[in-house]
């Protein structure tokens, strides 16, 4: 398994979601697929579309024929939210925070476990990076290979997507293969003293079945 050198410098483990540029994709070819640019729909959807969230995204599908996905975002974008408003820039630059803020308060203890998992991330190659949401650090290879969430203020979740492996040790299947979610498995963690040689074996695991 290929590993950085000692004298390699660390590298950010961040890397640009690939929901952002999804987003990004969307919003620069909505004018050319709909008529309407963003900031039109938003000046429609405000003026002339209904008052509730729900009833907006019915009345998009209804009316213009959009898709499930693209009357939901323009729902709620009308209402101040919508998923990755950042551009690729923003969004990197905004991530440290974000785990900042995940790991804040009664969680503070949790944050040396993520540290630790991702620096074990960042020695599998170059290929990987961690991609922070609001709850939760998915960790990228092609597709989601390990996430961290702190699950309670004592623990955190290590989960990984290992398919159908039988769970073994302290390995516990989430059913998540069984419903066909990316993460199938996890590894609870209270310590940093927990991320041992077997959690270290399961990441490698991992990363190697999203070749």
């Amino acid at each position: 398994m290929p590993r950085k050198s000692k004298s390699t410098p660390a590298r950010s483990p961040y890397g640009v979601h690939p929901g952002v540029a999804m987003i990004q994709d969307w919003i620069a070819s909505l004018k050319e697929k709909t008529g309407r640019s963003l900031d039109e729909w938003m000046d429609h959807v405000k003026a002339d579309g209904p008052p509730t969230t729900p009833e907006r995204r019915d009345w998009l599908k209804k009316q213009y024929a959009l898709g499930t996905n693209t009357a939901w975002w323009l729902a709620e974008r009308a209402e101040g939210g919508g998923p990755w408003d950042d551009t690729p820039e923003d969004y990197l630059k905004n991530a440290p925070a974000v785990v900042d803020a995940m790991f804040a308060g009664p969680k503070a203890a949790l944050r040396p476990i993520c540290d630790r998992l991702l620096e074990l991330a960042m020695t599998l190659d170059n290929d990987v990076k961690a991609c922070p949401c609001k709850t939760i650090v998915p960790i990228y290879r092609n597709y989601v290979i390990a996430q961290i969430k702190p699950t309670t203020r004592t623990r955190v979740d290590f989960g990984l997507a290992l398919r159908d492996t039988k769970p073994t040790g302290r390995l516990i299947d989430t059913g998540g293969f069984a419903k066909k979610d990316r993460i199938t498995h996890r590894i609870p963690l209270g310590s940093v003293a927990e991320i041992d040689a077997e959690v270290e074996a399961w990441l490698h695991k991992a990363y190697e079945m999203d070749g």
